[in-house]
């Protein structure tokens, strides 16, 4: 994965409440992770750092909006431990433009669908979305559940054949 990450969040509507899917995508607009959390907070943003460190490393360079409690969250984890000290934070509008666009895929899906009515549905679904983006941007790795190199329409064009 990207060794700098855009890191932004976007709302979406539970049982007519807003919730908080926390995203990050690298510089070339390949995702890195992704979070639904009820609240818009700093315990909400170190579990997403957390989670995103964890998964793919860290990175070294983290691109964040204005928003202060993803920038206290960073900072709070570097202390810790859990992110280097060397990671460097940043706030640039125009460098999250990559972040804001790809926001728009989720939100093509989720905009129809005018809601959902449990916080457990609506993770899943967007499991479900950042998995299929995550196909069509050439991400997933196939190799494990095939044991070669397949790209993911040369996968369909099989099961469609089968």
């Amino acid at each position: 994965m990207g060794n700098s990450w855009r890191v932004d969040e976007t709302y979406i509507k539970v049982k007519g409440q807003w919730v908080y899917l926390y995203r990050a995508v690298d510089k070339a607009g390949r995702t890195v992770d992704f979070l639904l959390s009820r609240r818009r907070d700093m315990a909400a943003a170190k579990r997403f750092f957390s989670r995103a460190t964890k998964q793919h490393g860290a990175p070294r360079v983290i691109t964040l909006d204005g928003y202060a409690a993803s920038h206290r969250a960073v900072a709070k984890l570097q202390t810790s431990g859990i992110l280097p000290r060397r990671v460097q934070v940043r706030s640039c509008k125009y460098l999250n433009n990559v972040i804001e666009q790809d926001h728009r895929r989720i939100k093509q899906r989720v905009r129809p669908m005018l809601g959902f009515n449990r916080f457990e549905t609506a993770a899943v679904t967007i499991r479900g979305i950042e998995l299929a983006e995550k196909i069509k941007k050439q991400q997933f790795n196939l190799k494990p559940l095939t044991g070669k190199a397949i790209t993911a329409p040369e996968m369909w064009a099989v099961v469609l054949a089968a």
